[in-house]
């Protein structure tokens, strides 16, 4: 019989992932073997003999289960970068079946009477502030997910927790699905005036990859974003922007109006469940933000700032628009007005920027970054194992040839990713046995093409969110713990985005734009005027991005931050949390919340506000880069030691004030913004 590659030990180069050799099939046999080994170490652990002590319970407990955790994070990652039926069909099957063995877990007697006693006593070990965050997390994850629920509570959650995690899967299926099933064909070339040549030629390229003549649009973003912003043809526009709105709200078989009503529901039920008032008051107590009140008075601080400034940004992108004949500026008018009004005022636009962001230079770009900063070397391996040919490998070192990290980068859109960028991991660091066993990073985005004539050439929004996602990337790469479950990106989800957001701030500055903005014909260094301009425009409709940002964490609080039971239409009650915020007419055929994958689908459910919150963050932790020059070792050093190595370790905050030796203040996020009056 053939060896199930997943359940084998990975015996490849630094124990990636064989992906060549896992076939779809061997998933499900892999899954049910490993929770069955999963569970023997747990039962080990809660029937013990032993007094509980830290080791024998806590330490245990966090090693145990490290063969589902390979096979899930492979599986998982895969589902979201390059799916098909059968995965889905598979991942609605072991989902719940995973939902039930963690709740096996949390919901173990024995195992957390053991880890109760040892949380009790814990003045008797000599622990140090690692294993005392690890104590405290674990043993309030027990108490926050049901460990003191009577058993038909219990049995209850149980329910809850396995209906969601169907739901969300679904939901994100559809989103899918429906990115998938649009095309807006064009046969006339006169219907494409006012896209740039390269735009063009990738929408014919796309037209010949589907055997269609003429030029073909989609829905993904390399294919929607540049035919908004440059496109003349506004009724092909609306058409464009109505189908991307209407995604999860078509009343057809993927529609997803009634799995939000039901998300929300049962997440209100599970808090009430609990013992907390709605799931954001769940949520919030492990976050640095600690409520929704305080959530809900940062975001509307920021309002009263943000909004005088999105409104005149607005006027002006009007104006501009009733020079040719529109009186009211409609959604599909934005993007398009936003380019020609920034073209007037810094005559700067994307088409102007693009080749000098070849997509391979501005990856080497952040490479330079992160070793000028980190003395970090990342050299391309041709040796390891991919899930798609797209995808490329790294092995990253330090300066001593010691190795850091694995790194995998994937660029372009298909068929079986889902839209947007993200970082993940195929595997943690942490330390065992005297060995600092080190983690395999991914970042995942989707942009443009190579086509016939051209590299993939990056506009300067899609550098900045490849700097992003390599902020992630770092914080993962970085990480040096002890506990997996403490380490990398596994900290308070309103910290997490800091190290991906200050990073982005290197793209603004001189010194190291000049490191890779090379024109892809020429090698020519982007000339110091056009940086100056990226600068001046970087604050450019800020006010209007402000809002945006808002709108979406007050959404988010609506839908999470009060009893939704009495709420029966998805779309009205997006109109009215929407209210403070609008800018642009009501489109009836659209809705947000259908397509909202990052609170329905991702982790971001009472969370979006995190990026306005990180903001803050990196605005002042930036500043401590400009005192000191931005490549400063000694700041680099101090946010390497306190911030990016440290994981979850220690509350946020405390870790921050190592670095900055201060609380951050939001006056320095208001200044860079140019929100300051």
């Amino acid at each position: 019989m053939m060896q199930n590659p997943l359940l084998a030990d990975f015996d490849t180069a630094y124990q990636t992932a064989p992906f060549t050799k896992i076939k779809n099939k061997h998933f499900e046999i892999a899954f049910a073997e490993a929770i069955e080994m999963a569970k023997a170490e747990i039962d080990a652990i809660a029937n013990s003999k032993e007094a509980p002590t830290f080791e024998n319970t806590l330490e245990a407990l966090e090693f145990s289960g490290e063969k589902l955790d390979r096979i899930s994070s492979v599986f998982f990652n895969l589902n979201s970068a390059e799916t098909n039926e059968e995965i889905q069909k598979i991942a609605q099957k072991i989902s719940p079946i995973l939902t039930e063995f963690s709740n096996d877990i949390i919901l173990n007697e024995a195992l957390f009477k053991r880890v109760k006693s040892v949380f009790e006593n814990k003045e008797t070990f000599d622990l140090n502030t690692e294993q005392h965050t690890l104590l405290e997390k674990k043993y309030k994850s027990f108490v926050r997910n049901g460990a003191h629920l009577n058993a038909t509570k219990k049995e209850k959650l149980r329910e809850i927790d396995k209906e969601l995690a169907k739901l969300s899967l679904q939901f994100g299926e559809n989103i899918l699905a429906e990115t998938n099933a649009y095309e807006l064909h064009i046969e006339k070339e006169a219907d494409l005036a006012g896209l740039p040549d390269g735009a063009k030629e990738a929408t014919k390229m796309l037209a010949k990859e589907k055997g269609k003549k003429g030029w073909l649009i989609t829905l993904d973003y390399p294919s929607y974003v540049p035919f908004m912003t440059y496109a003349e043809n506004r009724t092909l526009r609306k058409k464009l922007a109505i189908a991307f709105g209407k995604r999860g709200f078509q009343n057809n078989a993927l529609d997803n109006q009634n799995i939000v009503l039901n998300i929300v529901k049962l997440r209100y039920q599970r808090a009430n469940l609990l013992g907390y008032k709605t799931h954001a008051h769940f949520v919030l107590e492990e976050r640095m933000a600690e409520n929704p009140e305080k959530v809900e008075s940062f975001l509307n601080d920021l309002l009263v700032k943000a909004k005088p400034a999105a409104k005149l940004e607005f006027e002006q992108i009007g104006e501009l628009a009733k020079k040719e004949g529109i009186d009211q500026l409609q959604k599909w008018d934005g993007a398009f007005y936003s380019e020609k009004l920034k073209k007037q005022l810094f005559n700067l636009d994307d088409e102007l920027l693009k080749p000098y962001f070849q997509l391979e230079n501005v990856l080497q770009g952040a490479f330079t970054v992160a070793n000028r900063l980190y003395d970090l070397n990342f050299e391309e391996i041709l040796t390891i194992d991919k899930y798609h040919d797209d995808v490329k490998t790294y092995k990253v070192t330090n300066n001593e040839g010691g190795f850091i990290a694995i790194f995998y980068a994937d660029f372009f859109p298909r068929a079986g990713k889902r839209n947007g960028a993200w970082m993940t991991s195929y595997k943690n660091q942490w330390k065992k046995n005297n060995e600092n066993s080190r983690p395999h990073i991914s970042i995942v985005c989707n942009f443009t093409k190579p086509t016939e004539t051209k590299p993939s050439l990056l506009t300067f929004n899609e550098v900045t969110t490849l700097f992003h996602e390599f902020g992630h990337a770092l914080h993962g790469m970085l990480a040096n713990t002890t506990y997996p479950s403490l380490s990398g990106t596994h900290v308070y989800w309103d910290f997490v985005e800091l190290p991906s957001q200050v990073f982005e701030n290197w793209c603004y500055e001189k010194d190291a734009l000049s490191l890779f903005a090379k024109h892809y014909k020429t090698g020519e260094i982007i000339p110091m005027e056009l940086v100056e301009k990226i600068k001046k425009s970087a604050n450019f409709l800020e006010g209007m991005a402000t809002l945006r940002q808002l709108s979406f964490g007050l959404l988010d609080m609506a839908w999470h931050g009060k009893n939704p039971t009495a709420i029966t239409n998805v779309k009205n009650y997006e109109k009215d949390a929407f209210k403070g915020t609008e800018l642009y007419p009501d489109v009836a055929e659209n809705c947000m919340s259908t397509a909202f994958s990052h609170i329905f689908q991702g982790g971001y459910s009472s969370g979006y506000y995190s990026y306005k919150w990180a903001e803050v963050l990196d605005a002042d932790a930036f500043e401590a880069f400009k005192e000191n020059g931005i490549f400063d070792k000694e700041t680099a050093s101090r946010f390497k030691d306190n911030i990016l190595s440290q994981g979850g370790t220690e509350k946020p905050m405390v870790l921050y004030k190592k670095f900055r030796g201060k609380e951050p203040s939001a006056e320095a996020l208001l200044k860079r913004a140019g929100l300051l009056k």
